[in-house]
């Protein structure tokens, strides 16, 4: 009887080692960051119809939206938002026919600061409205990119 007890304790203690070893090589790569997709993917930006974001950058200084206006109708922006920015940017008109065919810039600046290298991720609000129109419609959409000087 002494010798089963022996064999299945020899069994479970190998299977233990090697659960504990896997379980070390599992922490050394979380410690270096293998587990970790910010660091390895580029950053996005998307928003709700009319616009499209056609370009983007984040720096120190501000959030620069390049937006595209894809309804074929003249829009009057009346403000752009992104959270984890403190200021909006209002008041800009865009028309169909200066815009649908390229886009135009608008920078917001974060007065909160974001540090040069880490990942930046905010919520876009466009207000606009059409042209003739005074109902406000809103466009929603999210920006992730990692800060640059």
């Amino acid at each position: 009887m002494e010798k089963k007890g022996q064999a299945a304790m020899e069994f479970l203690m190998t299977y233990g080692w090697a659960i504990l070893a896997a379980v070390i090589a599992i922490g050394v790569l979380g410690y270096f960051g293998v587990f970790t997709p910010g660091k390895y993917t580029s950053g996005t930006s998307i928003v709700t119809t009319p616009w499209y974001v056609d370009a983007w950058n984040v720096k120190a200084t501000g959030v620069t939206l390049a937006l595209k206006n894809n309804g074929g109708v003249d829009y009057t922006i009346t403000k752009v938002a992104i959270s984890n920015c403190a200021n909006s940017t209002t008041g800009w008109n865009v028309t169909a026919g200066d815009v649908a065919g390229g886009s135009s810039g608008i920078l917001i600046d974060c007065t909160t600061d974001p540090t040069v290298g880490d990942n930046f991720k905010g919520d876009i609000t466009i207000s606009y409205t059409k042209s003739g129109s005074d109902v406000e419609l809103t466009s929603t959409g999210t920006i992730a990119e990692k800060v640059t000087a």
